[in-house]
């Protein structure tokens, strides 16, 4: 029987995170499974008296940790550090698994042998304009080998993978600023390790209403992008990697503007277009040596 950690971070979103256990209680599977939360909230730390509060009468063992320094690599590296077992499945305290998630992605695990895989993130967002923002569209793949994941929302590890590269797992420097997922994933790669993609391993994403608006879309895309270049400097890119990022970023910055003009009458082409600029600048700024704090701010409960 493979055994596997259930990793969970969450900060200030109690009635989230009830949810989310809730929805792996009910899961249909045959693993040995063990559910880990780690709360980031040293003072108020909700997610960790909610746990302890329903521990006794849990299906799973369950077990609480609080992380009193703040930041999401931290959170993550202590999930890491005190998980056990073959696999780690790690899922954001705004989502909830279907009753087969975890059978798919041992399943395709099995059949791909890859290190880590991601599985699909379903928002459900009506509105079509503000379905395309980062963080609301829903995060699909054909399920298979691929050559690099998109973040550590809905994520099974392999612990052999751990092995590849050295700790911190989950980089201290992009602790409040997102990007910590992204650079893990890359670290893994440049060490040999193979992802792959599970989409009938189906996890489902709460959306906030402070998430639809399109000043969130441009803070989120900002921030993104900020995160992205930062990442990207950190391995030391040759003159001409750095110079094709640039160019990239400049025509970004030059051609988005134009776009958005143009597209005036088109709310949902001319979000893209912002969405893009504010990326650009995001990377611009980081280039200049300046970070942004995405995680300074909680959405939902």
């Amino acid at each position: 029987m493979v055994d596997v950690t259930i990793a969970i971070p969450t900060f200030r979103r109690p009635k989230s995170l009830m949810r989310l256990l809730h929805a792996i209680d009910d899961l249909d599977t045959d693993a040995r499974i063990t559910v880990l939360v780690a709360d980031n909230d040293a003072e108020g730390h909700e997610g960790f008296s909610l746990c302890e509060a329903i521990r006794t009468v849990y299906r799973f063992p369950l077990n609480a940790i609080i992380v009193p320094e703040r930041g999401i690599a931290q959170v993550r590296n202590a999930l890491v550090d005190h998980a056990r077992g073959d696999f780690i499945a790690m899922l954001d305290d705004d989502e909830w698994p279907e009753r087969d998630w975890l059978t798919a992605f041992l399943r395709t695990q099995e059949q791909t042998g890859a290190d880590v895989l991601q599985g699909s993130i379903l928002f459900g967002v009506e509105d079509e304009w503000a379905a395309s923002f980062d963080g609301l569209t829903d995060i699909r793949h054909v399920s298979g080998p691929i050559d690099m994941l998109q973040g550590a929302g809905n994520l099974l590890i392999a612990r052999r993978a751990l092995g590849r590269i050295a700790r911190p797992w989950f980089d201290p420097a992009f602790a409040l600023t997102g990007g910590e997922d992204h650079d893990f994933f890359v670290r893994l790669k440049r060490a040999g390790a193979r992802f792959a993609w599970c989409d009938e391993a189906v996890a489902r994403g709460a959306v906030a209403a402070t998430r639809t608006s399109l000043r969130w879309a441009l803070t989120r895309a900002y921030g993104v992008g900020n995160s992205d270049m930062r990442v990207f400097l950190k391995y030391s890119p040759t003159l001409t990697e750095r110079m094709l990022e640039v160019t990239r970023t400049a025509g970004a910055l030059v051609l988005s503007p134009v776009l958005a003009l143009l597209h005036v009458f088109s709310v949902a082409k001319r979000a893209d277009d912002l969405r893009r600029l504010a990326r650009a600048v995001g990377k611009t700024t980081a280039l200049l040596g300046f970070h942004y704090n995405a995680y300074s701010v909680t959405h939902g409960e």
